[in-house]
């Protein structure tokens, strides 16, 4: 027999799976457990006092006479002789009586009798396993455990409380600003989304929140919970745990369909009992006839006996039909229940009216039917869970730990000098932008990398010398009067990004913006089309610097045409084919076209009227004869041709009278034609790293000459004409096959750089001390062959002209 305590065990769940029983299952339990009490009960009474008294029914006196020799055949010598209730002798000893009894409880009593309480102990058994199989079954019991968790922390969390406590604060700030007026606010203080709205011209995202100013009345907002590091960290692990415990439940619908089918069984079952422990109640009675067919050992052929557990049996019988009926009609409710609404499905649009939550996604299979149990018991705890399922919570936590970890101190600390001398800060990495930044109001620089949720706010109008923004892989967001600010102010603005779709619209109405970086993939999906908005509203652009994959000039770019000064295109090796809309640049004065897989010049270049520099530079020209057609380009004076496929250079160059700089590095040059060196204004060539054998006597020249490079080319002597272009600052050599240097480089008395290195020599001129203005920083060169130089002449090398220089300033 089960004791009480190892059945009460299959119905024991987790305490905190309380959360997931509705009234319908509590009731159930309960009614289990006092059916489970009624099955103790009967079995309890069965063992004890169950039994049945029979006695035998006589037969008359004168068929007793008639049938002489029967009563003659049995052997009554040995059998005391007793009498009935009317004084008439039976002839029964009481061990006759005990086996008539034992035979007749068996033979006379319906089974229902005699099974009745062990019936009642396995079906409650059943419907106990019924009711807390998801709960146990491997598949669910995982799921339900780690919900549990879950929104247990989630209630309690100190995050839940500071959100709808915000939440609160919004609403009621909201409210007194509609009796006061939005018009009352300063202008530079963004209080509400209604404020802070674009217009239908302006593409501006807001951030709504609550920010105060000194000239305002403070506004009385509910007291609001401080979360320390600690909270704010817990805070971020449930929000992660929440995000991957949705993905992994909302896939399958299995917790569902397994209540849904023990629900099934359940009403099955109370069905299948109802239907035939009905038919028993009647069949329960005290008195039985008993036929036992043992009348060859105690003489007697019928018994009437009586059943002490009849009343009793009855009674329970019909108690237990009662609970049964109970337990069926819950069932039945519940069913209605499962299938009445769509439990799959899970909406959060009460919660969302009554926070500023309206992000929070409704949730389906096996998440809803969760959080619709969950709903049975207290509807605060989805409340509560909401919050970590909305991403503006999400953000606002993150917004929160974020101003605690970057306080201004630590902020200042990251602020450094760039080579242009300005401060500049570098944020990377980081879930938002800390506020702390925008009270340093003397940054010149402020770089943004990798930032998803960056938001600038109205506090930046505080950065008066902010004049450059770098927004790496950072689509930041601003408010109305963020983007006023940086209209005004903004000059300098840097955008790397993966998709052109990622470029903020408030970039394409800076309208006092005078450089624009675009870094990223201007290609739209089908690869033909430009996805770059208008440029119109630049007006005061004049640097326009493109790093892509183009196949074509964007002809947005023509909408800066009459103020561009300086266009860049980098390509990424992808080939630029139309180049119509250079014509259109009739201003610019500055062109690079680098890694376009060019071929030839453009002949678009050729209508560039004022164009004043030229970079084609890591492309595949071979060859340059449309450098004829530069004649026209009066205003050309840097000419840079480098990392091509360049074998000569045609005698036409002579025409670009006003050449200055000339870049031919990294080609397959053989030889310099005399027609460079006709070239009188200019002031630098690179011809480094080619096949150069000699240099022409011509070079001679070059008397304006001051910066020539020829390194990593084959050059073995150098000509003494070299050394009459006396106004050369920076002399490049190297990696040559020179033997020696003439003594006549002291004429070079401006020379500050000389590289050597690489060569074939075996001594140094002692006449470079007389190179007034070169020093050992800046001569190139092996350190044996500077140790080999005369004492006085590394005396005068190793002279520091750092302190008259800084005497001169």
């Amino acid at each position: 027999m089960f004791t009480l305590a190892e059945v009460a065990s299959l119905n024991d769940i987790q305490p905190t799976y309380r959360i997931l029983k509705p009234w319908w299952d509590v009731f159930m339990d309960y009614l289990a457990v006092v059916m489970l009490m009624v099955a103790i009960f009967a079995g309890t009474m069965q063992l004890t006092k169950d039994q049945v008294v029979c006695l035998p029914v006589l037969q008359s006196t004168v068929n007793s006479k008639a049938q002489p020799g029967t009563s003659g055949k049995v052997d009554f010598t040995t059998v005391e002789t007793t009498t009935d209730s009317s004084g008439r002798k039976t002839n029964l000893d009481f061990q006759q009586y005990v086996f008539i009894n034992q035979m007749c409880y068996h033979l006379a009593l319906p089974w229902y009798s005699k099974y009745f309480p062990y019936l009642v102990l396995i079906h409650t058994i059943i419907l106990i396993v019924s009711s807390n199989f998801w709960f146990k079954y491997p598949k669910t019991c995982s799921k339900i455990e780690h919900f549990v968790s879950i929104l247990g922390k989630c209630f309690e969390s100190p995050w839940t409380t500071k959100a709808l406590s915000e939440t609160a604060c919004e609403d009621s700030e909201e409210n007194k600003q509609r009796l006061t007026g939005a018009q009352s606010l300063p202008k530079y203080v963004s209080t509400s989304s209604d404020e802070g709205s674009p217009s239908a011209s302006t593409p501006m995202i807001t951030k709504s929140g609550f920010k105060f100013s000194a000239d305002k009345p403070m506004i009385e907002v509910p007291s609001v919970t401080i979360l320390d590091k600690k909270d704010g960290e817990q805070a971020k692990a449930l929000f992660e745990k929440v995000r991957k415990f949705r993905a992994h439940v909302e896939d399958s619908d299995l917790i569902y369909k397994l209540y849904v089918g023990q629900t099934v069984i359940k009403t099955v079952k109370f069905i299948f009992i109802l239907g035939y422990t009905a038919n028993f109640v009647n069949t329960i009675s005290f008195e039985h006839i008993c036929n036992p067919k043992v009348e060859h050992l105690i003489g007697y052929t019928q018994f009437e006996c009586t059943h002490n557990m009849a009343y009793m049996l009855k009674k329970l019988l019909i108690s237990y039909i009662s609970l049964i009926c109970v337990y069926g009609f819950i069932c039945l409710y519940t069913l209605f229940w499962l299938f009445r609404i769509p439990l799959k499905e899970y909406s959060f649009e009460k919660v969302r009216e009554e926070s500023s939550f309206s992000d929070i996604p409704d949730v389906k299979n096996d998440f809803a039917f969760l959080l619709h149990m969950v709903d049975q018991y207290d509807q605060l705890y989805s409340k509560r869970f909401g919050v970590f399922l909305s991403e503006v919570s999400e953000n606002k936590l993150r917004e929160i730990s974020l101003n605690h970890e970057w306080t201004f101190e630590k902020l200042r600390q990251h602020v450094s000098r760039n080579a242009q001398d300005k401060q500049e800060l570098h944020l990377f990495m980081l879930s938002g932008v800390p506020d702390a930044v925008f009270d340093l109001t003397d940054l010149d620089v402020l770089k943004l990398e990798l930032i998803p949720e960056a938001k600038i706010p109205a506090k930046i109008s505080q950065m008066t010398n902010l004049q450059e923004l770098h927004l790496c892989h950072c689509p930041a967001k601003v408010e109305q009067t963020a983007f006023s600010f940086l209209r005004d102010h903004l000059r300098c603005l840097h955008v790397k990004f993966t998709d052109v779709a990622e470029i903020p619209a408030w970039v394409y109405l800076l309208k006092n913006l005078r450089e624009l970086y675009l870094i990223g993939n201007l290609n739209s999906e089908n690869n033909k089309m430009i996805g770059l908005e208008s440029l119109r509203e630049l007006r005061h652009l004049k640097i326009l610097h493109v790093k892509s994959n183009l196949t074509k000039i964007p002809p947005n770019i023509t909408d800066v045409a009459p103020h561009l000064t300086k266009l860049v295109i980098h390509n990424d090796g992808t080939k630029l084919v139309v180049l119509n809309s250079l014509k259109k640049m009739t201003n610019v004065a500055e062109l690079e076209l680098q890694n376009c897989e060019l071929e030839r010049i453009p002949h678009a270049i050729f209508s560039l009227s004022n164009l004043q520099e030229l970079d084609l530079k890591s492309n595949s020209i071979r060859t340059i004869e449309e450098i004829i057609s530069f004649q026209h380009l009066k205003r050309l004076t840097c000419l840079k041709l480098w990392h091509n496929k360049i074998v000569n250079i045609p005698s036409s160059i002579t025409h670009i009278k006003n050449l200055e700089s000339l870049y031919l590095s990294n080609n397959k040059l053989e030889s310099l034609p005399a027609a460079v060196f006709s070239l009188q204004k200019l002031r630098c060539l690179d011809v480094s790293y080619n096949s150069i054998a000699l240099i022409p006597v011509e070079i001679g020249l070059l008397q304006n000459l001051q910066h020539f490079h020829i390194t990593g080319n084959k050059v073995d002597i150098l000509p003494k004409q070299l050394f009459k272009c006396v106004k050369l600052r920076t002399l490049s050599l190297g990696q040559n096959c020179i033997t020696s240097i003439p003594d006549k480089v002291s004429q070079l008395l401006q020379l500050t750089h000389l590289e050597l290195k690489g060569n074939c020599l075996d001594r140094l001129p002692a006449t470079l001390g007389q190179c007034q203005l070169l020093r050992k920083s800046g001569l190139v060169v092996e350190d044996h062959l500077f140790d080999a130089l005369p004492s006085e002449v590394k005396e005068v090398l190793n002279q520091d002209t750092s302190i008259p220089f800084a005497n001169g300033i």
